[in-house]
Protein backbone atom coordinates (compact mmCIF):
# COMPACT_ATOMS: atom_id res chain seq x y z
CA UNK A 1 0.00 0.00 0.00
CA UNK A 2 1.73 3.10 -1.16
CA UNK A 3 2.31 6.12 1.37
CA UNK A 4 2.52 9.61 1.47
CA UNK A 5 3.36 12.44 3.48
CA UNK A 6 1.10 14.99 5.02
CA UNK A 7 2.36 18.40 3.35
CA UNK A 8 1.00 20.41 6.64
CA UNK A 9 2.31 18.28 9.96
CA UNK A 10 4.76 15.53 7.64
CA UNK A 11 3.45 12.84 9.09
CA UNK A 12 3.62 9.63 6.98
CA UNK A 13 0.32 7.48 6.49
CA UNK A 14 -1.20 5.16 3.73
CA UNK A 15 -2.54 7.13 0.80
CA UNK A 16 -6.33 5.58 1.35
CA UNK A 17 -6.43 7.59 4.74
CA UNK A 18 -5.28 10.99 3.07
CA UNK A 19 -6.63 13.41 1.11
CA UNK A 20 -4.85 14.37 -2.43
CA UNK A 21 -5.00 18.08 -3.70
CA UNK A 22 -3.94 18.20 -7.14
CA UNK A 23 -2.10 21.11 -9.04
CA UNK A 24 -3.92 22.31 -12.46
CA UNK A 25 -1.82 23.41 -15.40
CA UNK A 26 -2.53 27.38 -13.94
CA UNK A 27 -1.28 26.82 -11.06
CA UNK A 28 -4.36 26.11 -9.05
CA UNK A 29 -5.25 23.97 -6.20
CA UNK A 30 -8.38 21.24 -6.50
CA UNK A 31 -9.30 18.30 -4.11
CA UNK A 32 -8.55 15.26 -6.09
CA UNK A 33 -10.28 12.58 -2.69
CA UNK A 34 -10.28 9.57 -5.45
CA UNK A 35 -6.64 10.36 -6.07
CA UNK A 36 -7.07 9.90 -10.10
CA UNK A 37 -6.64 13.33 -10.93
CA UNK A 38 -3.93 13.88 -14.12
CA UNK A 39 -0.70 15.93 -12.73
CA UNK A 40 1.19 16.41 -9.59
CA UNK A 41 -0.52 16.67 -6.11
CA UNK A 42 0.60 16.22 -2.74
CA UNK A 43 -1.59 15.17 0.22
CA UNK A 44 -3.16 16.29 3.21
CA UNK A 45 -4.26 14.33 6.57
CA UNK A 46 -5.81 16.89 8.85
CA UNK A 47 -9.20 17.81 9.98
CA UNK A 48 -11.51 20.95 7.91
CA UNK A 49 -10.06 22.99 11.31
CA UNK A 50 -6.38 21.97 11.17
CA UNK A 51 -6.44 22.64 7.14
CA UNK A 52 -8.06 26.28 7.38
CA UNK A 53 -5.57 27.23 10.05
CA UNK A 54 -2.85 26.37 7.97
CA UNK A 55 -4.11 28.05 5.30
CA UNK A 56 -4.85 31.20 7.09
CA UNK A 57 -1.35 31.13 8.40
CA UNK A 58 0.15 30.49 5.09
CA UNK A 59 1.32 27.06 6.45
CA UNK A 60 -0.68 25.05 3.72
CA UNK A 61 0.58 27.26 0.68
CA UNK A 62 4.50 27.11 1.96
CA UNK A 63 3.93 23.29 2.50
CA UNK A 64 2.41 22.85 -1.31
CA UNK A 65 4.95 24.80 -2.39
CA UNK A 66 8.00 22.39 -1.25
CA UNK A 67 6.19 19.45 -2.04
CA UNK A 68 4.73 20.43 -5.80
CA UNK A 69 8.35 22.65 -6.35
CA UNK A 70 5.98 25.19 -7.57
CA UNK A 71 6.23 28.86 -6.11
CA UNK A 72 2.92 30.01 -8.19
CA UNK A 73 0.12 28.13 -6.19
CA UNK A 74 -3.54 29.59 -6.02
CA UNK A 75 -5.49 27.89 -3.51
CA UNK A 76 -9.26 28.57 -3.16
CA UNK A 77 -10.78 30.26 -0.16
CA UNK A 78 -13.31 27.43 0.21
CA UNK A 79 -10.91 24.63 -0.46
CA UNK A 80 -12.24 22.72 2.75
CA UNK A 81 -15.76 23.44 1.81
CA UNK A 82 -14.71 21.51 -1.47
CA UNK A 83 -12.94 18.56 -0.03
CA UNK A 84 -15.70 17.99 2.77
CA UNK A 85 -18.35 18.00 -0.48
CA UNK A 86 -16.45 15.69 -1.97
CA UNK A 87 -15.65 13.28 0.69
CA UNK A 88 -19.56 13.26 1.39
CA UNK A 89 -20.24 12.54 -2.27
CA UNK A 90 -18.03 9.82 -2.31
CA UNK A 91 -19.28 8.63 0.48
CA UNK A 92 -22.59 8.32 -0.54
CA UNK A 93 -22.10 7.09 -4.14
CA UNK A 94 -20.29 4.03 -2.09
CA UNK A 95 -23.36 3.29 -0.07
CA UNK A 96 -25.24 3.54 -3.72
CA UNK A 97 -22.88 0.92 -5.46
CA UNK A 98 -23.49 -1.40 -2.27
CA UNK A 99 -27.23 -0.75 -2.22
CA UNK A 100 -27.04 -1.90 -6.03
CA UNK A 101 -25.18 -5.00 -5.41
CA UNK A 102 -27.06 -6.05 -2.84
CA UNK A 103 -24.71 -5.58 0.15
CA UNK A 104 -27.03 -2.88 1.93
CA UNK A 105 -30.10 -3.17 3.45
CA UNK A 106 -32.58 -0.39 4.74
CA UNK A 107 -35.86 -0.56 6.81
CA UNK A 108 -36.08 -1.77 10.84
CA UNK A 109 -37.56 -4.83 9.99
CA UNK A 110 -35.64 -6.15 7.62
CA UNK A 111 -32.22 -4.89 9.63
CA UNK A 112 -33.52 -6.39 12.86
CA UNK A 113 -34.21 -9.86 10.86
CA UNK A 114 -30.76 -9.86 9.26
CA UNK A 115 -29.18 -8.70 12.90
CA UNK A 116 -30.62 -11.34 14.78
CA UNK A 117 -29.75 -13.97 11.99
CA UNK A 118 -25.97 -12.58 12.65
CA UNK A 119 -25.83 -11.28 8.88
CA UNK A 120 -25.34 -7.46 10.10
CA UNK A 121 -21.43 -6.17 9.32
CA UNK A 122 -22.12 -2.34 10.17
CA UNK A 123 -24.80 -0.34 11.29
CA UNK A 124 -25.67 2.68 10.19
CA UNK A 125 -28.30 5.53 11.05
CA UNK A 126 -29.17 9.13 9.84
CA UNK A 127 -28.38 11.84 11.93
CA UNK A 128 -31.96 12.36 12.69
CA UNK A 129 -32.88 8.66 13.33
CA UNK A 130 -34.58 8.51 16.70
CA UNK A 131 -32.91 6.88 19.85
CA UNK A 132 -35.34 4.60 20.56
CA UNK A 133 -35.08 3.00 17.10
CA UNK A 134 -30.80 3.04 17.49
CA UNK A 135 -31.08 1.30 20.20
CA UNK A 136 -33.30 -1.58 19.59
CA UNK A 137 -32.04 -2.09 16.02
CA UNK A 138 -28.15 -2.10 17.77
CA UNK A 139 -29.59 -4.79 20.73
CA UNK A 140 -30.53 -7.13 18.00
CA UNK A 141 -27.20 -6.57 16.45
CA UNK A 142 -25.49 -7.41 19.52
CA UNK A 143 -27.85 -10.84 20.37
CA UNK A 144 -27.44 -11.94 16.91
CA UNK A 145 -23.54 -12.25 17.32
CA UNK A 146 -23.23 -13.25 20.45
CA UNK A 147 -22.29 -10.19 21.87
CA UNK A 148 -24.45 -8.74 24.52
CA UNK A 149 -22.12 -6.36 26.81
CA UNK A 150 -19.41 -5.20 23.91
CA UNK A 151 -21.38 -1.63 23.28
CA UNK A 152 -21.45 -2.03 19.83
CA UNK A 153 -24.15 0.41 18.75
CA UNK A 154 -23.31 1.45 15.09
CA UNK A 155 -22.26 4.65 13.48
CA UNK A 156 -24.54 7.76 13.13
CA UNK A 157 -23.62 9.46 9.53
CA UNK A 158 -23.19 13.32 9.05
CA UNK A 159 -26.21 13.59 6.97
CA UNK A 160 -30.04 13.03 7.57
CA UNK A 161 -32.35 11.23 6.30
CA UNK A 162 -33.37 13.16 3.35
CA UNK A 163 -30.04 13.35 2.22
CA UNK A 164 -29.74 9.92 2.31
CA UNK A 165 -32.99 9.29 0.81
CA UNK A 166 -32.27 10.85 -1.93
CA UNK A 167 -28.55 9.36 -2.48
CA UNK A 168 -29.97 5.82 -2.61
CA UNK A 169 -33.49 6.50 -4.21
CA UNK A 170 -35.26 5.16 -0.98
CA UNK A 171 -37.97 6.38 0.48
CA UNK A 172 -37.09 7.26 4.13
CA UNK A 173 -33.47 5.78 4.03
CA UNK A 174 -33.04 6.42 8.10
CA UNK A 175 -31.01 2.92 9.06
CA UNK A 176 -28.98 1.12 7.06
CA UNK A 177 -26.57 -2.13 7.54
CA UNK A 178 -24.28 -3.75 5.62
CA UNK A 179 -24.43 -7.57 5.20
CA UNK A 180 -20.79 -8.07 4.04
CA UNK A 181 -17.80 -7.69 5.88
CA UNK A 182 -15.47 -6.53 2.69
CA UNK A 183 -18.43 -4.13 1.70
CA UNK A 184 -18.27 -2.95 5.38
CA UNK A 185 -14.54 -2.22 5.12
CA UNK A 186 -15.23 -0.56 1.46
CA UNK A 187 -18.37 1.85 3.44
CA UNK A 188 -15.72 2.30 6.23
CA UNK A 189 -12.64 3.71 3.93
CA UNK A 190 -14.56 6.39 2.78
CA UNK A 191 -16.50 7.40 5.43
CA UNK A 192 -13.47 7.11 8.30
CA UNK A 193 -11.96 10.18 5.74
CA UNK A 194 -15.16 11.75 5.89
CA UNK A 195 -15.77 12.04 9.99
CA UNK A 196 -11.87 12.40 9.97
CA UNK A 197 -11.91 15.56 8.18
CA UNK A 198 -15.51 16.80 9.18
CA UNK A 199 -14.72 16.13 13.18
CA UNK A 200 -17.79 14.03 13.55
CA UNK A 201 -17.43 11.33 16.01
CA UNK A 202 -21.04 10.60 16.75
CA UNK A 203 -20.76 6.50 18.04
CA UNK A 204 -17.97 4.53 17.66
CA UNK A 205 -17.83 2.65 13.76
CA UNK A 206 -18.43 -0.68 15.68
CA UNK A 207 -18.39 -3.21 12.93
CA UNK A 208 -18.76 -6.88 12.97
CA UNK A 209 -15.23 -7.46 12.47
CA UNK A 210 -14.24 -10.20 9.16
CA UNK A 211 -10.78 -12.23 11.07
CA UNK A 212 -9.72 -12.81 7.33
CA UNK A 213 -10.26 -9.37 5.86
CA UNK A 214 -7.69 -5.79 6.74
CA UNK A 215 -8.64 -3.71 9.32
CA UNK A 216 -10.37 -0.81 7.83
CA UNK A 217 -8.99 2.51 7.14
CA UNK A 218 -9.19 5.28 9.37
CA UNK A 219 -9.38 3.07 12.47
CA UNK A 220 -5.97 4.45 13.32
CA UNK A 221 -6.00 8.15 13.45
CA UNK A 222 -5.02 9.61 10.17
CA UNK A 223 -2.33 11.49 9.36
CA UNK A 224 -0.01 9.26 11.66
CA UNK A 225 2.36 5.88 10.57
CA UNK A 226 5.01 4.07 12.33
CA UNK A 227 8.21 5.54 12.72
CA UNK A 228 10.87 5.08 10.10
CA UNK A 229 8.60 5.02 6.97
CA UNK A 230 9.18 6.29 4.07
CA UNK A 231 6.91 7.89 1.96
CA UNK A 232 6.62 10.49 -0.97
CA UNK A 233 5.61 14.19 -0.50
CA UNK A 234 4.05 14.45 -3.18
CA UNK A 235 2.84 12.64 -6.69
Amino acid sequence: MPERRCVITGDVSPAERLVRLALGPDGSIAPDVHGKAPGRGAWIGVSRAELEAAQTKGKLKGGLARALHESHIAIPDDLGARIEAQLQRATLDRLGLESRSGTLISGNEKIETAARKGQVRLLLHASDAGEDGRKKLAQAWRVGDDAEGSGREGLVLPVDRGTLSMALGRENAVHLAITDARAADRVLAHLSRWQFFTGWSRDAANRDSDPHASPPAGEEKTGTAPAGTAASDAF
